[in-house]
């Protein structure tokens, strides 16, 4: 009987440091030494240096004559989970792949981009030459684009994202999931 009490008593004290190890884990996540919060909030705005490029991808693609239009930057879990909807539970073509959290549009770290025309209209028009310099338009927005650092949707292998550019700094989703940011910190409630 002693055997058993001793065996039930070094169980649960071995089953405490395990969950409590679990617990800490699982809200903790240690990469590079540094320990993470994954409960670090989500930011509320683009990434300075994103915004930074983002004015001069307009201003450079302005001097070639081509008017662009950011359509999307900064984008709540929230307003990611409605465009996932799309397509799915409600009416409409399906316009991502991934819901809330799964985004670099989440993270501020990504633009979406059109091009607006003399009358006003805004276009995704890929084959469009309205400076006539014998260029698409939108592949001279792309080629700024990649000037100033951002990834293009159009180079991607599987989904092709053409409106979208963005500056991922090295993170992946799933680190960003965990808490992980660009260095210089941009959130308001951070």
């Amino acid at each position: 009987m002693k055997l058993l009490s001793k065996f039930t008593s070094t169980f649960l004290v071995l089953l405490c440091i395990g969950l409590v190890g679990n617990y800490l884990l699982s809200n903790y996540v240690d990469t590079s030494r540094v320990l993470v919060n994954k409960d670090v909030p989500l930011p509320d705005e683009l990434h300075p240096e994103v915004e930074e490029a983002k004015n001069e991808l307009i201003a450079r693609s302005a001097k070639k004559g081509i008017e662009v239009v950011i359509t999307d930057g900064h984008r709540s879990s929230e307003e990611q989970n409605k465009l996932y909807e799309k397509g799915r539970s409600t009416e409409g073509n399906i316009v991502t792949n991934v819901a809330g959290g799964g985004s670099y549009h989440n993270y501020g770290l990504a633009i979406d981009f059109a091009l607006k025309l003399d009358n006003g209209d805004v276009v995704w028009d890929m084959k469009r030459d309205d400076n006539d310099n014998g260029e698409s338009d939108w592949m001279e927005v792309v080629a700024i684009g990649k000037d100033l650092g951002f990834e293009w949707g159009g180079d991607w292998s599987s989904f092709k994202d053409y409106p979208h550019l963005q500056m991922d700094f090295g993170l992946t989703i799933r680190e960003l999931k965990r808490g992980h940011r660009p260095e210089k910190s941009y959130a308001k409630n951070e």
